[in-house]
């Protein structure tokens, strides 16, 4: 397996032998179960279907029911596509946990970010405050100019203003594992990883 789907614990810190202390995510990778092998004769490319996390029979349409049925597996709540390994023989129903990782590892992490909802361009953007004096008045959170008057007589796009902040799909490269826990089927990732606790992640090689 190329990844798996995982669930934000929180964040902790961990110290080396050295007594250097480094921040980490604890992050609950998997158990992931193979719900379908794609191949390239019968879907056009080959990839692996996993799911993860439970998720009751009634809330299910039956369709997805019946995808369920046909692999021989309890219903999942997440479901998300890997890239196989070439030579292995993947089945329906296989089980994958944290102990497909290894510490010194490096692995790309995508979550959703925290929703802020409408937010300001200094939130939104970190621009600086105007000056609360010398005539500003209660606009010294505003933006300021956005374009100019006759030429080119509109505001260019791609313009940072105030909008829609957060709640977007966010990939953090080359994230060091500092340690695997197979017992509680948890990996220690280094820093922060985006999302508020309890969300999805994926974790990909």
């Amino acid at each position: 397996m190329r990844g798996l789907i995982g669930k934000k614990v929180g964040m902790t810190q961990v110290y080396d032998e050295q007594g250097i202390m480094t921040p980490v995510t604890v992050v609950e990778a998997g158990p992931c179960v193979v719900t379908q092998v794609k191949t390239k004769m019968k879907d056009g490319y080959d990839a692996v279907q996993v799911g993860y996390g439970d998720r009751k029979k009634k809330h299910l349409t039956k369709p997805i029911e019946g995808h369920f049925i046909r692999a021989k597996v309890e219903p999942k709540r997440i479901l998300a596509e890997f890239d196989m390994i070439p030579g292995f023989e993947y089945k329906l129903g296989q089980e994958f946990t944290a102990s497909l990782f290894k510490s010194g590892e490096y692995v790309d992490v995508s979550g959703t970010s925290k929703g802020r909802g409408f937010a300001g361009v200094i939130k939104r953007h970190n621009f600086h405050t105007q000056p609360k004096t010398h005539g500003t008045k209660n606009t010294y959170r505003h933006p300021g100019s956005i374009g100019q008057a006759s030429d080119p007589s509109r505001v260019f796009k791609g313009m940072k203003m105030a909008g829609h902040y957060g709640n977007k799909k966010i990939t953090l490269p080359n994230v060091e594992i500092i340690q695997v826990d197979k017992e509680k089927n948890q990996i220690l990732l280094k820093g922060s990883v985006p999302g508020a606790r309890n969300g999805i992640v994926y974790i990909v090689k």
